[in-house]
């Protein structure tokens, strides 16, 4: 390596511990001068996922034994357990998460922060580990004391560079919302850290109950699950146990940036003590505490005063109130408490990565370079599971419009329903079998063999006998089909309703279903005119007597 190059080693103990140096990257963005190295700390149970998402970064890793033997210009670490001391090199240590909120019980001094813990931050012989300690925010520079001053005086506030990642993607909200496909549903996001006071190690059902609960085209559902848990349960494991759940519609995003890309999206947040949750926070988004109390939580910490000063969701509390409570967060939000919450936590928004580079160039004895450095935006996260194939619907009467209310019907719903929804070829014959709307979508199951409209539903109720049933086809956003067992085959034209003309088209199964209980109801089979109320908006459909054309239509 030629003498102007310096070499830097991004030394990771975990994979959460990874994805906050990766943050760090863009300091050093453009400079030829810096070589750039990974390797992975020893001694973690979480190291194998580490490994894995190391090589997923794409950078040079090397062997710890390797790593032990060379001398570096900079050796940046995100977390001070480990055999640091063996790399050689001056040390910079950053926070792993944002507060210092956390301890863990059973490992070092008892009731100590993780991550400022002096059985961490010191040498045996009482030396300083670092020789920066890098900080989010002033408040944390006293929390140092017990390591001595000799590692206080080398602290230095920076900001938090994942926050900068936050500020900075915040424009790029309705971006990430149409990703998800969200469009105008409050989007919940459930945070839970790892161990056995995290929420869904307390609460493990509330995924699946919320999913129950919340109306499907009024909500959706994420869950940000901390690194360590997926490591601890291990894909399989994890995928079994929110099956039902991301049957529902459950995003479940990627550890790495993609969970960050649905926190901006979000519209209400429900967290634990874990300090992911702040950075949604910072943004101002309303948010419910899930944290039942325990050992973990210190008090006097970021975490500790939001969740003293937030709604509480109760343990046990049924699905349905669990819901309700999210509503009322979101009502009874006032503009700027939830950021005002989040204070204590960070320092130099708009500027840790500026202050962050002045500092590791300085150890690196280089001029920073010219160009700005610049926070790298989130990406798109990916896209959410596909809806739910049958659903249980309640349609009730508000004054003239008829509102639908539907819940996955593979999970128990808040109330009785007025009929299943199930689409065919999709659902599960459990729910084909006794559902009294049978759908499907024209053009739906590519290479098929299609039939003409008329028939594929008379065949569809044939199939099916007994009930009083509807069979239809959707056959765009503002055109279906529909056949009632006992009428003729329906044209049904779907519009916007009164002053939502130029409100975007919303899902037509949810209409179907309006319109077959309508029918039940003994409205007049083929000349019905309705409002219908899915989610945020009302749309206004008309029916009439199939034309040949429209009958002809191939499924």
């Amino acid at each position: 390596m030629g003498e102007n190059k310096r070499a830097v080693l991004f030394a990771a103990r975990s994979q959460n511990a990874l994805h906050r140096l990766l943050d760090t990257l863009p300091v050093f963005a453009g400079d030829d001068r810096v070589h750039r190295c990974f390797t992975l700390v020893p001694g973690s149970e979480f190291s194998a996922d580490a490994l894995r998402a190391l090589e997923r970064a794409g950078g040079r890793v090397l062997p710890w034994a390797e790593a032990v033997g060379r001398t570096f210009a900079l050796i940046l670490a995100a977390s001070p357990k480990g055999d640091l001391q063996a790399l050689h090199g001056p040390r910079v240590l950053l926070p792993h998460g944002a507060g210092f909120n956390k301890s863990v019980p059973g490992e070092g001094t008892e009731d100590s922060a993780s991550g400022l813990d002096p059985a961490h931050l010191l040498l045996p012989d009482g030396t300083p580990l670092a020789t920066r300690c890098l900080l989010s925010h002033p408040g944390q520079i006293a929390r140092l004391a017990p390591a001595g001053p000799a590692v206080t005086a080398r602290a230095t506030v920076v900001g938090d560079p994942l926050l900068e990642r936050f500020l900075e993607s915040q424009d790029h909200r309705d971006r990430y919302r149409a990703a998800l496909g969200t469009g105008a549903r409050t989007l919940v996001v459930l945070f839970s850290t790892w161990g056995p006071e995290s929420l869904i190690g307390r609460r493990p059902g509330l995924p699946a109950e919320l999913a129950a609960a919340l109306p499907h085209d009024e909500y959706q559902l994420a869950l940000v699950l901390h690194p360590n848990e997926r490591a601890r349960r291990g894909t399989l494991d994890l995928d079994e146990y929110l099956e039902p759940a991301r049957r529902a519609g459950l995003v479940l995003p990627a550890a790495h940036e993609e969970w960050a890309s649905v926190a901006v999206a979000a519209d209400v947040l429900i967290t634990d003590h874990g300090s992911a949750a702040l950075y949604p926070a910072a943004l101002d988004r309303p948010l419910l505490g899930a944290y039942d109390g325990g050992r973990e939580l210190l008090p006097g910490t970021p975490m500790a005063g939001l969740l003293a000063h937030v709604p509480r969701l109760a343990p046990d509390l049924p699905g349905a109130q669990a819901a309700s409570l999210v509503a009322a967060a979101l009502r009874d939000h006032r503009p700027g408490s939830s950021r005002a919450l989040t204070e204590p936590a960070f320092a130099e928004q708009g500027q840790a990565l500026d202050r962050l580079r002045e500092t590791v160039y300085d150890l690196l004895d280089l001029a920073p370079p010219a160009h700005p450095v610049l926070p790298r935006l989130l990406p798109d996260p990916a896209p959410a599971p596909l809806a739910p194939a049958a659903f249980a619907v309640r349609v009730e009467d508000d004054g003239g419009v008829l509102r639908v209310l539907r819940h996955p019907a593979h999970l128990v719903p808040p109330a009785p329903a007025h009929h299943v929804a199930a689409e065919v070829g999709t659902a599960h014959r459990r729910f084909t079998r006794g559902a009294g709307l049978l759908h499907r979508r024209a053009g739906g199951h590519p290479g098929a063999p299609t039939e003409p409209a008329d028939e594929w539903t008379l065949r569809i109720l044939a199939d099916h006998p007994g009930g009083r049933r509807s069979a239809a086809v959707v056959v765009s956003a503002t055109h279906c089909l529909l056949r009632p067992r006992s009428g003729p085959l329906l044209s049904l034209r779907i519009t916007p309703h009164g002053a939502e003309r130029r409100a975007p088209v919303v899902d037509p199964v949810p209409v179907l279903s309006a319109v077959h209980a309508a029918l039940l109801d003994g409205e007049a089979v083929t000349r019905l005119r309705l409002v219908c109320a899915v989610g945020t908006y009302a749309v206004e459909v008309r029916t009439a007597r199939a034309t040949a054309a429209e009958a002809a239509t191939a499924v």
